[in-house]
């Protein structure tokens, strides 16, 4: 049978983006035009067209503004899952106001969608060395998976020396499943292949590479997209040039190579698959308490 990977969804509103935070401070989110259902219904179309279902990580404060696309979601057959309250990056909470994002988005999302939420996945992959605590409150607060160790070396984010293929973590508070975004290993060094702006701006032969690669080992692999990346007609920021390209670069291109991705490819959500074999707990995993 052919590898089936996860197609996840990151939603989030185009001026929650954190490269964007100097020009749209949450103190002034209110004031942005929202664009986020629009997108959303027109990616449900297409995977519906497809025969697909996947993964959406969602803002817990975008789910409470916009309720009738979040049931759109779940009625759809799409699994709902969480990417914090607010959209701050995990190195930027304390341990407290973590729980406190996690515990209110879960239940929102749970309220609204259905079913239960037990997956979850950091703002800017921002559970790096040193934040493994977030993991036991994860846990804590019901969660059963995580996808945010992104196992590459960048300045701001990922967990370099993690695995790539998804894989179970031992921790204080339990046992918990980590779905790594998709890496293509090129020497000693896995290249970030997974999808956002590694998509928009790079070939896509490096993430059908990845993919064909995961497919290689017989595992998944992790491939995500936000609803904002297809969305040429977002209102523009006056933002330098590299941020400018690194956000707005490609926005056009991504909607006919989502298309030819889910022709190339079969996918999934997260969820369905957990009952599958995974690795052996990682032995990379930080501090345990």
């Amino acid at each position: 049978m052919a590898t089936r990977h996860f197609f996840t969804v990151d939603v989030e509103e185009y001026f929650q983006v954190a490269a964007l935070a100097p020009w749209a401070p949450r103190t002034e989110w209110e004031r942005f035009e929202s664009r986020i259902e629009s997108q959303v219904g027109r990616l449900l179309e297409l995977l519906a067209g497809r025969d697909t279902h996947g993964t959406f990580f969602t803002v817990g404060c975008v789910a409470e503004r916009h309720p009738g696309m979040i049931r759109a979601i779940a009625a759809a057959g799409h699994e709902l899952a969480s990417h914090t309250w607010d959209h701050r990056k995990v190195t930027e909470q304390t341990p407290e106001e973590f729980r406190a994002s996690i515990r209110r988005t879960k239940q929102v999302l749970e309220d609204l969608g259905g079913h239960a939420v037990i997956g979850f996945r950091a703002p800017s992959y921002s559970i790096v060395r040193g934040a493994e605590w977030s993991l036991d409150l994860l846990l804590e607060e019901g969660y059963r998976y995580d996808s945010s160790l992104f196992p590459v070396r960048r300045r701001g984010y990922g967990y370099a020396g993690g695995a790539r293929d998804p894989y179970w973590i031992d921790r204080r508070a339990g046992r918990l499943a980590e779905f790594p975004p998709a890496t293509l290993r090129a020497g000693p060094v896995n290249l970030p292949a997974a999808g956002g702006a590694y998509f928009r701006l790079l070939p896509y032969a490096l993430v059908r590479a990845a993919l064909r690669s995961a497919e290689s080992r017989s595992v998944p692999a992790t491939f995500y997209v936000h609803p904002w990346e297809f969305d040429p007609g977002q209102p523009r920021l006056p933002v330098p040039p590299l941020t400018r390209l690194r956000h707005y670069g490609n926005l056009a291109g991504v909607w006919p190579r989502l298309r030819r991705l889910l022709g190339d490819f079969r996918f999934t959500a997260i969820a369905p698959e957990l009952s599958r074999d995974l690795r052996a707990p990682s032995p990379l995993i930080g501090p345990r308490s």
